[in-house]
């Protein structure tokens, strides 16, 4: 025990040759770079693209020279990163028609659930639920970080809206209001937003096709719901966050107890019926 404290204290006082330490500490701190390699670059930033939403499923890349061209970088580096993005499912190549990227990327995890939902009709009122979350948040952050890209883009969607409401058609107003959403989820610029919308477009599409053919049963209502769409509208392009969100959330709370209204009419309704049948039996 004595050695071991009269070790500690020289190793205290004696002066100690700290070169090798420092030579290491040096060797740690400037060790070598390596330079990624080029295909491998070139995959992260297809990937990137396409998660982002630049990149659309069922888009077709340019063709390898002009994508090699755009990139700054050579055919073979380009062609091993999308022979990779293939590999991964990413992308599809068709023999003599060009690369695409994968048009199935969000559909296997929607389309077993818009079967189910389609069964089960009281399950739409959760998916309006589900919309209250995703379509409030999208409004309020394309309203505060959409580009002036963005907004004409918003624009033009909406536009389209009131054109599929004035021709009286449905199924295309349901179109319009799909590819509005998109665009005001984009404007948002949250990748995990964009990529749930996109995979739950079966389900919202089959969602809004739906709550529109019965609200056109009641064509009174659609001058409001048009209304309370042009709050969302112009609160995103006056850049105001807050109030997006609140006009999105009435504009769907207005049309949760429109159906509620022609669910319970239809209640009524069909026990009106089953009494007249016992009358008659």
């Amino acid at each position: 025990m004595i050695c071991y404290f009269v070790g500690t204290f020289l190793e205290l006082v004696l002066p100690i040759d700290s070169a090798p330490f420092a030579e290491k500490k040096a060797s740690m701190t400037y060790s070598k770079i390596r330079q990624p390699k080029l295909s491998d670059v070139i995959e992260q930033r297809l990937e990137y693209l396409i998660l982002e939403g630049t990149l659309r499923p069922g888009e077709k890349l340019p063709p390898e020279r002009e994508l090699a061209k755009q990139f700054d970088v050579s055919r073979p580096s380009l062609r091993e990163a999308i022979q990779r993005l293939e590999a991964k499912g990413l992308l599809l190549r068709r023999q003599g028609g060009g690369t695409f990227v994968q048009t199935n990327l969000w559909q296997s995890f929607s389309d077993p659930l818009a079967e189910l939902l389609a069964d089960h009709p009281e399950s739409q009122f959760d998916l309006l639920e589900t919309r209250h979350a995703l379509e409030g948040i999208a409004a309020y952050y394309a309203a505060l970080r959409g580009t002036d890209e963005d907004l004409a883009r918003i624009r033009d969607c909406h536009d389209v809206i009131e054109q599929a409401q004035n021709s009286g058609d449905p199924n295309a107003e349901a179109e319009a209001v799909m590819q509005y959403q998109v665009a005001v989820t984009e404007a948002a610029h949250n990748v995990v937003l964009l990529h749930l919308l996109r995979c739950m477009g079966p389900m919202l599409q089959q969602n809004v096709h739906q709550n529109f053919e019965l609200l056109y049963s009641r064509h009174e209502m659609l001058a409001t719901v048009s209304s309370h769409r042009a709050r969302i509208f112009e609160a995103i392009m006056a850049r105001e966050p807050e109030k997006a969100r609140e006009a999105s959330h009435r504009h769907l709370a207005f049309i949760e107890e429109i159906l509620l209204d022609l669910d319970r009419e239809r209640t009524r309704r069909e026990r009106s019926l089953r009494r007249l049948q016992q009358r008659k039996d």
